[in-house]
């Protein structure tokens, strides 16, 4: 009798890009990762890595997702992992944008593909790309599951109260005007192992997670059930990000285009791509910044202290919002990596029982750790996120539960 397939291929397909993960789900392996960057140019890159062995990288011409994909498919083979082994149970896809229907990973079929079709409006740059990889892969494994796991998913179960604007509620509802939040996945994988790490079980911990990269966001998640996200019906609302403005007076659009001239499109361009810690100082790398401020950068200095004040204001905002607060997790590139971030964000929150230790903090480290404090009234944590794994977990969870 031949195992049970535990096999199953995470594909992430951006605007311009595919990263991909293949494990083993039977002991959580990784066996290979890879990613395709500047898809549609003549320069497209490869990098793929079987775990265990030597790094390959390719250069060349890659006119779409569909060509992309089937580059992937030849690499994965080239290992003896190709997309036609009886070992592959799925194909998990990361889905940017489910909107208000897809509350839990779902397996794709004509009406899915429709729906997430029907929401590239509020999703036009990373829906599109999802669904050309789904499409591929069905192609190139049209009798295998391919699961969707939505970027909107977690945050569903936020209550009216937090997911609706206070705008005319017909209007709200005929345009699907609601906050929807993203980095789903990360906020549910670094709430799950945040309660692991203090030795509870999810359902018993109140979590603010702060996911903080180029992108970022926070989420506050009670008893594992995300209550309010900073990001709303797009990506652009919420913390000071990388190139994005974050939290605005929408008066501001106004009076650019009455006062300013510019179009919507160019102010969609200022906001999302020019501003953030970009438009403040001219980088939107922290280690810079940081390198900037200690050698008495003015111009660094403010957009760093910008940049916390709108991470305060939200630690201090989700505190009130769950009424208890068992943990505060850091995560992605700035947040599991910067130390002077988590120290500034926290310092003056002592009153909330928020502190973290100054030796803990400096030291670097690939796992989950606490750096509070062994006193602390709230755990101050920096737990690495794993989106990859979440989308595997969920996927294989599915496949497994339908098989």
């Amino acid at each position: 009798m031949s195992p049970t397939p535990s096999r199953v291929l995470v594909l992430n397909s951006g605007s311009s890009s595919v990263k991909y993960q293949l494990l083993d789900m039977r002991g959580g392996d990784r066996l290979a990762v890879g990613l395709v960057e500047r898809i549609g140019e003549e320069t497209a890159r490869l990098k793929h890595t079987p775990v265990g062995g030597e790094s390959r990288e390719w250069s060349g011409s890659v006119a779409d997702h569909d060509a992309a994909l089937k580059t992937v498919a030849a690499e994965l083979a080239k290992d003896g992992l190709g997309l036609d082994s009886p070992e592959l149970a799925a194909i998990g896809h990361r889905v940017v944008h489910g909107g208000k229907r897809f509350t839990e990973p779902t397996v794709v079929d004509d009406a899915v593909l429709a729906e997430i079709e029907r929401l590239i409006p509020v999703a036009p740059l990373h829906n599109p790309a999802g669904l050309a990889g789904i499409r591929t892969a069905q192609a190139l494994r049209p009798d295998l599951p391919q699961v969707a796991v939505f970027d909107t998913a977690f945050h569903t179960t936020m209550p009216e109260s937090a997911a609706r604007y206070a705008i005319d509620v017909e209007t709200a509802d005929a345009h699907r005007i609601r906050r929807y939040g993203f980095h789903g996945t990360s906020h549910a994988y670094v709430s799950r192992e945040t309660a692991k790490l203090l030795g509870k079980a999810p359902g018993d911990v109140n979590v603010i997670v702060l996911h903080l990269g180029n992108g970022a966001s926070a989420s506050a998640v009670r008893g594992g059930r995300c209550v309010d996200t900073s990001m709303g019906l797009t990506p652009l609302e919420g913390l000071v990000m990388g190139t994005r403005s974050g939290d605005m007076d929408p008066a501001v659009i106004f009076h650019l285009m009455r006062v300013g001239g510019m179009s919507a499109d160019e102010i969609d361009t200022l906001l999302n791509k020019r501003s953030g810690l970009i438009g403040l100082c001219g980088d939107n790398d922290m280690r810079e910044i940081r390198r900037r401020v200690d050698a008495g950068d003015e111009r660094a200095r403010l957009a760093f202290d910008i940049y916390i004040h709108r991470l305060k204001k939200y630690i201090g905002a989700y505190y009130a919002v769950l009424g208890r607060v068992d943990a505060v997790a850091f995560t992605a590139g700035v947040g599991e990596n910067a130390a002077p971030v988590r120290e500034a964000a926290v310092t003056g929150l002592e009153g909330l029982g928020l502190a973290v230790d100054g030796e803990l903090n400096a030291v670097r480290g690939d796992g989950a750790r606490l750096v509070s404090p062994a006193d602390a009234r709230v755990a101050v944590a920096v737990v690495p996120t794993d989106e990859e794994m979440e989308i595997a977990t969920q996927t294989y969870a599915l496949v497994e539960k339908e098989r």
